[in-house]
């Protein structure tokens, strides 16, 4: 009797613990948040895109580049998927349409994040993620007579995972490799057991070395302006990581980190410095939405101000319950102008700024 007893307060227990872990999952997953939808200007969709995971738009010209991909093919590891792209999208033009500026790239494409380098003469390059089968590469492409022309493909053992990737020279970038764990369930349990196991890469044009590790999912990363600063998206980690970077070496020394209360993806950065994020506020849901489409996730931008003290605001400039756009992960500002794109809608947003 008293064994059976002590079997069931084990048992009870246990249950207990189970569900306590279930419920402070689904907390951090911000899946009991309440989505009130707003946005103080209007927004047009644009389609055409397998996707717009990642944009960046080049300060001078206003020339958008899109990263375009059939992710969910790719992630579902399905045998047909579409050639990716990155398109071109100029916004000073009175009627803007989607260009292809990678059609002369034959090889496997399945981009994802992106970065842009212009040098002191005006020289434009795009640092592209590539998931391919032979490997992961960073593909560097020039941008001359409206055409991403491919110069380089990088890849390295310590890139294994690659997520987005921010240049800081000719030949020198940052990537996020996302996950620690190599195999497929080991990255499940570094996910759902919110594991810091992901890192940053610098490349310094000749290899690979770590330069910051321990991130709960290392996500979208950005320079600032006088490159003094690097900003780390964790998405798991609901913040964004600011470090000290030696910019001789590439070094990076912890600053600080700003509290989102979200699920940050990337980051692009406007002319005044401050930082724009595409967010997943309801993790889970997202999950869901990148295996069955009719299940929509929440799109969120926020914007962190900087302010003089080194210190950020943080202001959501746009919400919704994942209509008219489903999986927000990019937001990139161009005067008046926001662009909000998906990691997984054949489709992007144009917005006007009020």
């Amino acid at each position: 009797m008293k064994f059976a007893r002590n079997a069931i307060i084990i048992a009870l227990v246990l249950v207990i613990i189970i569900v306590g872990l279930l419920v402070k999952t689904f907390y951090d997953a911000g899946e009991f948040k309440s989505i009130k939808a707003h946005f103080s200007g209007d927004c047009t969709s644009v389609t055409g895109v397998l996707s717009s995971e990642d944009i960046t738009i080049h300060p001078q010209t206003g020339m958008a580049f899109i990263s375009s991909a059939d992710r969910r093919a790719q992630w579902g590891n399905q045998q047909q998927v579409q050639q990716g792209a990155i398109y071109g999208f100029d916004l000073h033009a009175k009627n803007p349409k989607l260009v292809s500026l990678t059609a002369a790239f034959t090889k496997e494409f399945n981009p994802h994040g992106i970065g842009l380098w212009i040098s002191q003469d005006g020289i434009c390059s795009l640092f592209v993620v590539n998931h391919r089968h032979d490997g992961q590469f960073v593909e560097i492409f020039d941008y001359r007579g409206n055409q991403l022309i491919h110069r380089e493909s990088i890849s390295g053992e310590l890139m294994h995972s690659p997520n987005d990737v921010i240049p800081v020279g000719k030949r020198s970038f940052y990537v996020t490799n996302d996950h620690g764990n190599r195999s497929a369930f080991g990255r499940m349990v570094e996910e759902y057991f919110q594991m810091a196991r992901s890192s940053v890469l610098y490349y310094d044009g000749k290899g690979f070395r770590k330069v910051a590790q321990r991130l709960a999912y290392a996500n979208g990363i950005n320079v600032s302006h006088d490159g003094k600063l690097l900003y780390v998206a964790e998405t798991v980690g609901h913040k964004v990581d600011v470090y000290d970077r030696h910019k001789p070496t590439g070094t990076l020394a912890w600053w600080f980190s700003i509290e989102l209360g979200t699920g940050p993806d990337n980051i692009e950065i406007d002319e005044k410095g401050n930082l724009w994020i595409g967010c997943h506020p309801k993790l889970l849901t997202f999950v869901k939405y990148s295996k069955d489409p009719r299940k929509l996730s929440p799109s969120q931008v926020l914007r962190l101000s900087v302010k003089q003290d080194n210190h950020y605001s943080v202001e959501e400039i746009y919400l919704n319950n994942g209509q008219p756009l489903s999986g927000s992960s990019v937001a990139a500002v161009f005067k008046d102008t926001l662009l909000i794109g998906s990691v997984f809608d054949h489709r992007f947003l144009v917005c006007r700024l009020r």
